[in-house]
C-alpha cells in the first residue's frame, strides 16, 4: 500500500475531489493549514496573526491506495491542481507497511 500526500491550492480542492471520486479514489482526508515555501505565489500570500512572515494557504489532501493507482492518482491531481504559477504545491508518495482499523 501507499500514502499519497499532497499540498495545493483551496481552490482546486472541489474540483480535485470531484475527479478523484468520479475514478472512484473516494476515500481520503484533507486538512486546511498554511504553508511557507521557496516557491510562493505573491498574489495570494497572506498576513498570518501566528507567524510574524507571509504564508499561502494550502490545503493538503492524504489518501492511501494500491501502489497500482499511484500513477493514476498523481495523473488526476497534477491535472486539476495545477495552475502554472509558483505555489502550486507538492505530492510526496511513500509506502504503508500496515493499516489497522480503529473498530475492530
Amino acid at each position: 500500500m501507499k500514502e499519497i500526500k499532497a499540498f495545493i491550492r483551496p481552490e482546486k480542492l472541489n474540483k480535485l475531489a470531484d475527479h478523484l471520486k468520479k475514478e472512484k479514489f473516494c476515500c481520503f482526508t484533507v486538512f486546511e493549514g498554511e504553508g511557507v515555501g521557496k516557491y510562493a505565489d505573491p498574489k495570494t500570500k497572506f498576513p498570518s496573526l501566528k507567524h510574524p512572515f507571509l504564508h499561502n494557504k494550502v490545503v493538503k489532501l492524504e489518501i492511501v491506495c494500491d501502489k497500482e493507482d499511484v500513477d493514476n492518482i498523481v495523473k488526476i491531481i497534477k491535472d486539476f491542481a495545477q495552475t502554472g504559477e509558483p505555489g502550486d504545491g507538492l505530492i510526496y508518495v511513500s509506502t504503508v507497511d500496515q493499516k489497522i482499523r480503529v473498530r475492530d
